[in-house]
């Protein structure tokens, strides 16, 4: 047995696991260090903050006397507070004076505590805003008019006469009146190799020839996909499938729609070099614009136009709106897709557990940091909305119990917070378990 033949396979799942624990330590350090921080500003003493568990590896004390540390196994991580029976802050251990019960989770005020709990997720929600405002900051839009910049990489049959600078006018005679018609002109434009571009140069208005506005070319790619599990990378054009040329996104994806889910031969383009795929396309649920999903026939591939456009900067407080929004959108996506799995409407394949963040992880470091920390985000963002979800043992259990006693002016028994908390953690493990058997088995 030749053993380096698992070399390859190793380094992945290394990989795999490596981009794992980077994004999972970043969203959790967040998380606790929201509780942690807002519980010291309230007045709540934490005496361990830990990235991790199990053994520790590192450990340092700070002047405020909490100790630091790192654990490790990087699954989690936790803040105890003075006073804790547990990493949970269910319980007092029965070990703080009366002069320090103000300093503890369950002897301070109610607005303390909730605000305390309410930063973790809280803390993920601005992860996700910070990052996706920053992946906008650094992207640019779109300059008005739409201007060419640098032709992606594409066979020398794709070449243009078009030139970094030039302003588009029109393409086979159509006009490009504003920059969303980018995202129309594959239905406007006649269905040819090579098309006529007028273009602004210098001036001057110019018609120069080019390639079809929308190549069979590959933009992103999906993870845990059909195309991500052929190994589809972006920038790889697709030349043909089973045999017939194509040279149009929108011929790659009338083929795979009518195959129905029959397995198809790609001729892929990569770096001068052809090679041979084959891929089944799969059913995916799709979120529509106007809510709700729509099921289609898909390999995981996204197409876009055949150029670069020039960018622009985006301001900061604009930047900060548009990430604010792609957090509402990620939050309502997140919810209608959820509600859709519950009620049967969707496949649970949708769902994903650890082994299936994991491999999404992966997939999305390998496209690239900007992709990697645009997950990171998102992440973030799923995080922050599970754990508001009103389960004992999450944060949204604790605001619960915190809404009761603010109704009734008292607060739950010790009995009726541990049966709940045994509730609790029961399901989360049973979901838990569902989803990784959902990653391994019912949807490898």
């Amino acid at each position: 047995m030749d053993l380096m033949q698992f070399v390859p396979m190793f380094g992945n799942f290394a990989f795999m696991i490596a981009a794992f624990v980077v994004a999972l330590s970043v969203i959790v350090a967040i998380h606790e260090y929201g509780h942690y921080i807002v519980g010291r500003w309230c007045g709540i003493h934490a005496e361990v903050f830990s990235l991790g568990f199990g053994p520790v590896i590192f450990r340092r004390v700070d002047k405020h006397g909490t100790t630091w540390q790192i654990a490790a196994l990087p699954l989690g991580g936790f803040v105890k507070f003075l006073g804790d029976a547990n990493a949970a802050s269910v319980g007092n251990d029965g070990q703080v004076s009366e002069a320090d019960l103000r300093r503890t989770m369950l002897g301070a005020p109610l607005w303390a505590r909730t605000a305390t709990v309410a930063a973790g997720p809280l803390f993920n929600f601005v992860l996700a805003i910070a990052i996706f405002a920053g992946s906008i900051m650094v992207q640019g839009r779109s300059t008005d008019p739409l201007t060419f910049g640098n032709t992606r990489p594409l066979p020398a049959s794709f070449a243009s006469d078009l030139r970094e600078g030039d302003q588009m006018i029109s393409v086979a005679g159509v006009l490009f009146n504003d920059l969303d018609r980018t995202e129309d002109m594959s239905d406007l434009v006649p269905l040819r190799e090579r098309l006529d571009y007028t273009v602004l140069r210098d001036g001057n208005q110019i018609t120069v020839e080019g390639p079809y506005f929308f190549p069979a070319a590959v933009f992103s790619v999906s993870p845990r996909s059909a195309a991500d599990d052929a190994d589809i990378k972006v920038n790889d054009v697709i030349t043909a499938i089973n045999g017939e040329p194509v040279f149009a996104f929108s011929r790659v994806q009338e083929i795979v729609l009518d195959a129905d889910g029959a397995p198809l031969s790609f001729t892929i383009w990569r770096n001068g070099e052809t090679m041979e795929k084959t891929i089944a396309p799969r059913r995916v649920d799709l979120p529509n614009p106007e809510g709700g999903f729509e099921t289609r026939w898909l390999i995981g591939i996204s197409g876009t136009i055949f150029f670069e456009e020039k960018t622009e900067s985006v301001g900061l407080f604009e930047a900060i709106s548009l990430g604010a929004q792609g957090l509402w959108d990620t939050t309502t996506t997140s919810l209608s897709a959820m509600q859709h799995i519950l009620f049967g409407q969707i496949s649970t394949c949708n769902l994903s557990g650890p082994v299936g963040i994991a491999e999404t992880s992966g997939s999305m470091a390998e496209q690239g940091a900007q992709s990697f920390i645009w997950f990171i985000g998102a992440l973030s963002a799923a995080v922050g909305l599970i754990n508001l979800f009103p389960i004992p043992v999450l944060d949204g259990g604790h605001l619960v119990f915190y809404a009761y006693e603010a109704v009734t002016r008292r607060k739950p028994s010790d009995r009726a917070v541990q049966v709940f908390m045994f509730v609790g953690l029961s399901l989360i493990l049973s979901l838990m378990m569902f989803t990784i058997l959902n990653d391994t088995i019912l949807c490898p």
